[in-house]
């Protein structure tokens, strides 16, 4: 679990920076051709296979677990007592359903239109790239989807400060000297991957 969890922390801030050339860019060509780099490039096409096996191990070990505390504890105290238990922490399996939707529609709006040849294309000196760069600046065009989009990664921040923290702490590093460090890593990483992700949307629909 915490293993392909900081897996997947890896890989948002690595898709964060193909993102961001959106913005950095007035190109668009540069975001395509970044993004048929990571399309087309074999490394890649493997990595994206161990990806998606993180991403799925990631979400069957946290329903095993979720599932272990409803057996463990089938009848729920009287009154709850959460003073070891921090407020990310309580909505964990909440945040995280939240955030499978919108990977969901994240799939089908980009992943499944290039995968099977519905998204819009262009032409340069006899290669074919996917114009993803304008599909972005459709859909962040649009403020319902902009909104949805922001609320998404703030709920993914409510599991990300927790789930950082969590990982090196199963996977040893809990002491006075290394606890201080790790949660404000964790805030620190949050703040990046909410801003980051959230400043995309922000910036396109009021250009």
């Amino acid at each position: 679990m915490s293993l392909a969890g900081i897996f997947l922390l890896t890989f948002l801030l690595v898709h964060l920076g193909i993102n961001l050339l959106v913005i950095i860019f007035d190109d668009p060509m540069v975001y395509n051709k970044a993004a048929h780099f990571m399309g087309t490039n074999v490394l890649i096409k493997i990595f994206e296979i161990v990806l998606f096996g993180g991403l799925l191990l990631h979400m069957i070990y946290a329903l095993i677990l979720q599932v272990q505390n409803w057996i463990a504890r089938p009848k729920r105290y009287n009154k709850a007592n959460y003073s070891n238990t921090s407020f990310f922490s309580k909505f964990m399996i909440h945040t995280a359903v939240i955030i499978m939707v919108f990977l969901v529609i994240h799939f089908i709006d980009f992943y499944f239109k290039a995968k099977f040849g519905h998204a819009a294309e262009i032409h340069i000196d006899g290669v074919t790239y996917h114009d993803f760069a304008a599909e972005i600046e459709d859909k962040f065009k649009m403020l319902p989807f902009v909104i949805f989009y922001i609320a998404a990664f703030v709920f993914l921040g409510f599991h990300l400060i927790h789930g950082f923290q969590s990982a090196f702490k199963t996977l040893g590093l809990e002491n006075k000297k290394y606890t201080p460090v790790i949660q404000f890593l964790a805030a620190l990483y949050t703040v990046i991957i909410v801003g980051g992700y959230s400043i995309m949307p922000l910036l396109i629909y009021f250009k």
